[in-house]
């Protein structure tokens, strides 16, 4: 009986826990969504604890850190999303937009050749990459 108790118990707590995993990136989406950054924040973070390989909450939290112009932030958070998936071309785009920021012009051609090495769906953000980089090295 007791083992019954038990099996019953623990099989609520494990559902418990898949649907916070889940649910924490969905409401950090709908509030970040909302405009609403330093919650949806706090979403993401926790997303992270039980989640810590799901690329799209560091991606969303380098959105935050773009937003608030924390840009140690939003490049760690960016490298973090390249590091779980080399291949994520939103995280390769906002990368190279923070590194003309920067003026780290020979990163952003370098992210550049990432980019068309990868790009499936934004692959016209290559261009506008480009072109942010000729405008920016010549105002330097």
């Amino acid at each position: 009986m007791k083992i019954y108790i038990l099996t019953i118990i623990l099989s609520i707590f494990l559902l418990e826990t898949s649907y916070a995993k889940n649910s924490y990136f969905e409401e950090g989406k709908k509030l970040f969504n909302n405009k609403r950054y330093v919650d949806s924040k706090i979403y993401f973070e926790k997303d992270i604890v039980f989640n810590p390989k799901n690329e799209n909450s560091y991606l969303y939290l380098a959105k935050i850190f773009k937003k608030t112009e924390k840009d140690n932030l939003e490049e760690n958070n960016l490298k973090t999303v390249l590091l779980l998936n080399p291949k994520n071309e939103e995280a390769i785009y906002l990368l190279a937009l923070l590194n003309i920021k920067k003026s780290n012009f020979s990163k952003v051609r370098e992210l550049i050749l990432t980019m068309e090495s990868v790009c499936k769906k934004m692959c016209s953000t290559t261009i506008e990459i480009k072109k942010n980089l000729d405008e920016s090295q010549k105002s330097k």
